[in-house]
């Protein structure tokens, strides 16, 4: 299996492929797989393949073995067959609204400060549950701060560290209930501005975009109490 094409370049919405297997749900493995697998709170891509003047729509992607996406087609249509040469062609628009939530919620992380025990994004909003035993005393506040992070501009990269010299820095995990996959030796890190710039640094396998000024203005939503100490905080694009 190839280098995923969504990890290497999010911005890629096209690309030539090639069938390497069937799965016996009727999913679809391509190689140097395009479409981002359901993961970490962010959905599975949609899109279409297209092959000898055909066309799949694809409802999602999830993810198989090593980084290998299965593609779910949208209804029921003959596949392309394994060793077919293929087009994969992104839903660019909701890919691209992922990017910009997912990148958002990175944000809220920074801007409160405290663990997080769940999340979920979508392609118009995003949440993410906190152990937060107090409500939030100021929305506006947050709201602002959240808002001239993204008009700061800050640069999104990405990079990788061993498990060992994750284990050596415990505080880069946010997440309280999913921790970052291994058994590979490496784990990929999201890095939101450089040098004294820099306010975010976590695991993630997730797709975002370049720049925060990219995600545009943020509206903070509901703020649910959802345990003793779990508070859901929603954010929206706006």
């Amino acid at each position: 299996m190839k280098e995923p094409l969504y990890r290497r370049d999010p911005y890629q919405r096209e690309a030539p492929g090639v069938v390497i297997a069937h799965t016996p749900e009727g999913g679809i493995v391509v190689d140097a797989p395009l479409f981002y697998p359901t993961g970490g709170g962010q959905p599975g891509d949609s899109g279409q393949i297209l092959w000898d003047g055909k066309a799949l729509p694809i409802a999602t992607a999830v993810k198989g073995e090593g980084d290998a996406s299965i593609l779910v087609a949208a209804e029921p249509r003959a596949l392309p067959p394994i060793g077919a040469h293929v087009t994969q062609r992104l839903d660019w628009e909701r890919r691209h609204r992922h990017m910009r939530v997912h990148t958002a919620l990175h944000l809220l992380s920074v801007v409160i400060p405290l663990p997080v025990t769940g999340g979920q994004i979508g392609a118009d909003r995003g949440r993410l549950d906190f152990n937060m035993p107090e409500a939030l005393e100021d929305r506006d506040a947050v709201e602002d701060a959240l808002n001239q992070l993204v008009d700061r501009d800050l640069e999104v990269t990405d990079g990788w560290i061993t498990e060992e010299e994750l284990d050596a820095n415990p505080s880069l995990v946010k997440t309280m209930s999913v921790q970052p996959p291994r058994g590979a030796g490496e784990i990929r890190l999201v890095r939101i501005g450089k040098g004294s710039s820099q306010i975010d640094l976590q695991p993630c396998g997730g797709t975002h975009v370049a720049r925060t000024g990219e995600i545009g203005q943020i509206r903070l939503g509901k703020v649910e109490n959802k345990g003793r100490q779990n508070r859901r905080v929603t954010l929206h694009l706006d």
